[in-house]
Formats: C-alpha cells, structure tokens, sequence
C-alpha cells in the first residue's frame, strides 16, 4: 500500500490551511470514490463564505478518508460555511448508506490495508498483537495542512490511542 499522499495536497495552500477529515466506515467502492470525489470536489470548487469564495480543496484518499481543506488567507471560513460542508457530509452518509462521523472508529494500518476498529475493541487488538506500538494510526484530528502532511499517519506510540491503549503494548 502507498502511503505517500502529500505529494496529492495542493502546494499553493498555507500550511496553516484548515482541514477536516471524515473516515468511512468502510472503503469506498470505486465507483463510489469516483462519485464522492466529483461531488466533494464541486463544493469545494463553489465553498463559499458570506458570498466570498473559499479557496477549497476536497478529495478521497485511500478510498475511505474524505479530506476537505479551506485556505483562509483568500477568506475566512464562517460557521455558515462549515455547516454548509457538514451537511455535505451528512448528505453523502445517506446517498451512500456509510457513517462518516462515528468518532469510535479508529482506523490503522495493518498488514498493508486500512483497517477500521471500534475503541471498545483496542484493548483485545492490543492484546493479541494485532495492533502494537509500532503500527501506523490515522490521526483524524489533525487540523491544518501542515498537521495533515506531518501528524495524519503516526505510529500508534506517538498518538493519543498509544497513551491511552498501549500501555502494556510492545512494538513489533
């Protein structure tokens, strides 16, 4: 599995550029991810705040993670237009039968493939080694570009799913 996506990320955005991540609850199809990707790459083409045009930015990596990024040096983004992309998102769970804000799910990176796990069960994963330390996490609440291409795909013992499940993990 490539991992290398930052090279996908647009190059004129400022690294402080705001970002928003919504993990699937299962992979795409890939005529989904073509049909996602067209429609997310719209609103973020027409994103607008208070009538001003947001430089956007959307696609769909991995075929699970939907990646919505706004470059507020142009304008800022207002509450109106985030709400405006949560309903986009709310809109694509149900034309698609997905969930995209179940914060439970955590996904990772194991045996070369994008797994998704409820939290309830990382400890059995923990204890079984089918996860360790040493396993590449999703870190959905990175918040800018620069947290995007540096802090999205961390071993799980420098995230917050390290410090709180695997205390008594070993790395592998």
């Amino acid at each position: 599995m490539n991992l290398n996506y930052q090279h996908l990320l647009p190059q004129d955005f400022n690294e402080d550029s705001l970002v928003w991540i919504y993990q699937c609850n299962r992979v795409f199809t890939l005529s989904e991810v073509l049909e996602v990707e067209a429609i997310v790459e719209a609103f973020a083409a027409n994103w607008k705040s208070h009538q001003v045009p947001v430089k956007g930015f959307a696609t769909v990596f991995f075929g699970q993670f939907i990646v919505l990024m706004a470059d507020e040096t142009a304008a800022g983004v207002s509450g109106c237009s985030t709400d405006s992309s949560v309903r986009l998102m709310k809109q694509l769970e149900q034309q698609f039968n997905v969930q995209l804000f179940d914060r439970q799910l955590l996904a990772f990176v194991v045996k070369d493939k994008v797994q998704v796990l409820p939290m309830s069960q990382l400890p059995y994963a923990f204890n079984n080694q089918f996860i360790t330390t040493d396993t590449l996490y999703f870190n959905n609440l990175v918040a800018t570009k620069k947290e995007l291409t540096t802090q999205w795909l961390l071993p799980v013992k420098d995230s917050w799913v390290g410090k709180r499940f695997a205390t008594n993990a070993t790395a592998s």
